[in-house]
């Protein structure tokens, strides 16, 4: 059975600064070191989605590694927060890296509508130190069971793809729920042969039962 203690560590959390004024994202890093907790500061959009262009583990699918969240500040030079926010749910990266957005009191409504499109939080500036750190503390966990999910995702992938045509249909016909003499009557073979199939099938998935192989591949996304 797949579970966190089947995998490496994740990595140090890790929290990336997007604002454009050095001010802010060197007190954001000064709070966050006195918290034990690792930051990344980037001046602008841009220069997020540059090094985010420059990971090959982000056309990998497998940015980020470790829990990380990021504080975004709304209205910026350029590449406004709200931009930087929607390109990165286009590129699937949101689930995986919590948006906490930075805002002036006249950007809360934004900010409101912008959490119901998938961010995370929003902090109202000027914030109190212990409610901001709460907020991205929560965050990182959220990182952490989505990166878990993901793992966990792509090991079973790599279980079904380790199953041989006629171990794939038999799995289909014991997950339907029926019996060996059935399975071997629906693909014209004999009921031992069901039977070496049906011991193969779950010990690549590694699971003990029926049951247990039908709750695992609940967890496939769909499609």
């Amino acid at each position: 059975m797949m579970t966190q203690a089947s995998f490496e560590p994740l990595g140090m959390p890790m929290v990336y600064l997007v604002d454009d004024e050095q001010v802010v994202r060197d007190a954001l890093a000064w709070l966050l070191r006195t918290r034990r907790l690792l930051s990344e500061g980037h001046a602008s959009g841009e220069a997020f989605e540059a090094m985010l262009d420059a990971n090959p583990q982000v056309a990998q699918g497998r940015w980020p590694s470790a829990p990380s969240c990021l504080l975004l500040d709304m209205r910026m030079p350029g590449m406004s927060g709200l931009t930087l926010f929607d390109r990165l749910s286009e590129r699937g990266l949101l689930e995986g890296l919590p948006v906490i957005f930075l805002t002036g009191h006249g950007d809360v409504p934004t900010a409101v509508a912008t959490v119901k499109r998938g961010a995370f939080d929003f902090v109202e500036k000027p914030f109190s130190d212990n409610s901001l750190v709460d907020r991205i503390e929560r965050a990182l966990e959220v990182s952490s069971a989505a990166l878990t999910r993901r793992r966990q995702g792509q090991a079973l992938q790599r279980r079904l793809a380790d199953l041989t045509e006629r171990e794939q249909e038999v799995m289909r016909l014991v997950v339907a729920g029926r019996p060996n003499k059935l399975i071997a009557d629906a693909l014209d073979i004999s009921v031992r042969t069901v039977e070496v199939h049906r011991s193969r099938v779950f010990e690549k998935m590694e699971v003990k039962s029926a049951v247990e192989l039908a709750n695992l591949l609940r967890q496939l996304p769909p499609g």
